[in-house]
């Protein structure tokens, strides 16, 4: 098999989630703004795909080179081997982005990568007439940052966070990658309870549900590199057959999510149903001020509402205070509650044991981290 550079595009703030995923699946990878860089082969393509629940996407780096000039930005693309990748008659739409760049105008970019790559092809393929494109998408970028031009494909198709699951959501609903990466930055094990008392349209509870099952995100979907003539479908069918073997169903669950919106409180249950996991976790309508539990060493994670419309400030600074005053008991319990309100610490009643920085979309947020004490260990 031949080796590839692969890259998986990620939120700003995971990328060092995503690039432990990458190593955990056995590549060595660099790191660096919303990019992580490894090597890999065919099976790199798609177990990565597959598995990786905090990345964006994971394109297939073509090439990389300095471009300050139209003439130089055609050849160097023309220069690059897209026989090795596109058959005759792929369909190949050009996107593109330029950030701090003399070539600015991003449509005159994507024009002439398109044009190069056409004429590559002309060459190789020996045609002079228009390529059909009516085969398998290969979803080509073309991305200028400082005059550097960055030349990938696409090999996931629709985002990574659509793992297939989702039936309906809420007004904000909370991507599934930032979910997954909420459940893995706590300390939970399977064998510990598991509550979201904001559970919304229960996008936490069930990303924690993969995670606790070892069941890989990408389990329920299809992967557009699926198509590529150059990928044997066996490669695919043996990642679904390893798929299939690493996952622990038998592994039980204790996960609640609660909302006050018994709207959401039912899609949430739909959505479980969706992911296959209807059966391990427990939908409820309730106020998080109301939460109360016998049960010790359990992990709590919220993406409790903003206040980010005005008018909702004090209500949201009220409903924090009731939460902190519910919350102070549960000295065995560690909590995790994602805000952009900068004073959640004065709300919540409590410093915080550490907190760190993440995008919620474009809004700035932190991840506010309270560590309960540690279960007693087994003999």
């Amino acid at each position: 098999m031949a080796n590839y550079e692969l890259i998986a595009t990620s939120a700003m703030g995971l990328e060092a989630i995503v690039a432990k995923e990458v190593r955990e699946l056995g590549y060595e990878c660099q790191v660096e703004n919303s990019r992580i860089t490894f090597q890999g082969d065919e099976r790199a393509i798609a177990k990565s795909n597959l598995w990786l629940r905090t990345a964006d996407r994971v394109k297939l780096k073509i090439g990389e080179f300095k471009a300050t000039s139209f003439d130089e930005l055609f050849e160097k693309t023309k220069a690059l081997p897209w026989e090795k990748f596109l058959p005759e008659n792929a369909e190949f739409p050009v996107s593109g982005k330029s950030v701090k760049s003399k070539l600015f105008s991003v449509s005159d970019c994507q024009a002439i990568v398109k044009k190069a790559i056409v004429e590559r092809m002309k060459h190789h393929y020996k045609k002079n007439g228009w390529f059909e494109e009516n085969g398998p998408l290969f979803k080509i970028e073309v991305a200028l940052h400082k005059d550097i031009a960055l030349l990938t494909i696409d090999t996931s198709g629709s985002g990574l966070h659509k793992r297939g699951y989702r039936v309906g959501q809420g007004e904000a609903p909370l991507k599934e990658t930032l979910a997954a990466a909420l459940v893995l930055l706590t300390n939970w094990t399977p064998d510990r309870p598991f509550v979201d008392p904001f559970c919304g349209s229960g996008t936490i509870p069930i990303e924690a549900a993969l995670i606790g099952q070892n069941i890989a995100p990408g389990f329920n979907r299809e992967f557009v590199s699926e198509s590529w003539n150059w990928i044997d479908q066996k490669v695919w069918d043996d990642a679904r057959v390893e798929v299939e073997d690493l996952a622990k169903y038998n592994q039980p669950l204790d996960i609640t999510g609660s909302d006050i919106d018994h709207r959401l409180v039912n899609i949430a249950k739909e959505n479980a149903f969706e992911a296959g996991l209807g059966d391990l976790i427990t939908y409820k309508q309730m106020r998080v001020q109301d939460f109360t539990t016998q049960k010790e060493y359990g992990v709590l994670v919220g993406n409790p509402p903003y206040g980010e419309r005005l008018g909702e400030k004090a209500a949201v600074h009220q409903m924090y205070r009731e939460m902190g005053q519910a919350f102070s008991n549960l000295d065995t319990w560690s909590i995790y509650m994602l805000t952009s309100e900068e004073e959640f610490e004065t709300y919540f009643g409590k410093k915080t044991t550490k907190k760190r920085k993440l995008f919620n979309g474009f809004i700035r947020t932190d991840y506010y981290q309270y560590w309960g004490k540690r279960p007693p260990r087994e003999n």
